[in-house]
């Protein structure tokens, strides 16, 4: 049976102000696949991701997201943005933040943040997933770097979504909690679809389908065809990548 496609780019292009970002970009991601959005800095990545979320509109082409407009399907959506702004003196604990992506949904409710008994549980139950449960009722601020990473994941889960986007779900965390994430991750990629943005190659790449390269435009390529000339025209230089034991370059590790 074909998977049904959950996110259809077709002929996108988007420039801010005269400035091309994106040119006839297309692309398929189907049903519970997993796939990482790859490429140089100001390439398009977070444009790209930004356009799936509705944030952003195609200067030319369309989107769709399950068949519809991304703005419309935004219910189905769970997000983890890159970086948390808020307020260290702000007294908001990890289920506070969590129980923010409930917003948004039918009702008065979802508008108002008047949470009910069926929002704490899924509230709780996304805390689970990211077995961060006994952290509920601690301050965020004092939470350390990866635990405030996986609070987020636990947010975007709350809304019990479709469709899984994440921005660098790995920066700032130390190997430890990294290898819970991708533990994580590939256990919620059994259920739903994942597309997250990352530099780290050897993270991704025992994680997901497929790595989408982005530099103005997007191509898609299995994992299992990533090498070294390809890491390198990608990026510009070489980038230190470590997949099933095997260093596929020495020179320089890329971040953002």
């Amino acid at each position: 049976m074909t998977p049904k496609p959950v996110i259809e780019v077709r002929n996108v292009s988007f420039s801010y102000q005269a400035t091309p970002v994106l040119d006839d970009v297309n692309l398929t991601i189907y049903d519970r696949e997993s796939v990482c959005i790859v490429g140089p800095n100001g390439g398009g990545k977070t444009t790209l991701l930004r356009l799936l979320l509705g944030q952003l509109r195609p200067t030319q082409g369309e989107i769709r997201i399950f068949g519809q407009p991304p703005q419309q399907a935004r219910l189905r959506l769970g997000y983890m943005p890159q970086r948390a702004e808020y307020d260290p003196m702000f007294p908001v604990t990890a289920i506070d933040v969590v129980l923010m992506g409930r917003l948004g949904q039918p009702g008065l409710r979802g508008w108002f943040g008047w949470y009910d008994a069926s929002d704490q549980r899924a509230a709780y139950e996304a805390l689970e997933q990211v077995h961060m449960v006994d952290a509920a009722k601690r301050p965020f601020v004092a939470l350390s770097g990866g635990q405030r990473q996986r609070v987020l994941i636990a947010r975007a889960l709350c809304c019990h979504p479709e469709l899984l986007l994440l921005d660098e779900p790995t920066a700032n965390v130390d190997s430890l909690v990294e290898a819970r994430l991708f533990d994580e991750l590939r256990e919620l990629g059994q259920r739903m679809t994942i597309v997250l943005v990352s530099h780290d190659l050897g993270f991704v790449t025992n994680l997901v389908q497929r790595v989408i390269c982005v530099n103005r435009q997007a191509v898609a390529h299995p994992t299992s065809q990533l090498t070294a000339d390809l890491i390198r025209d990608m990026y510009g230089s070489d980038v230190n990548m470590v997949r099933h034991g095997e260093v596929m370059c020495h020179r320089e590790h890329v971040h953002e």
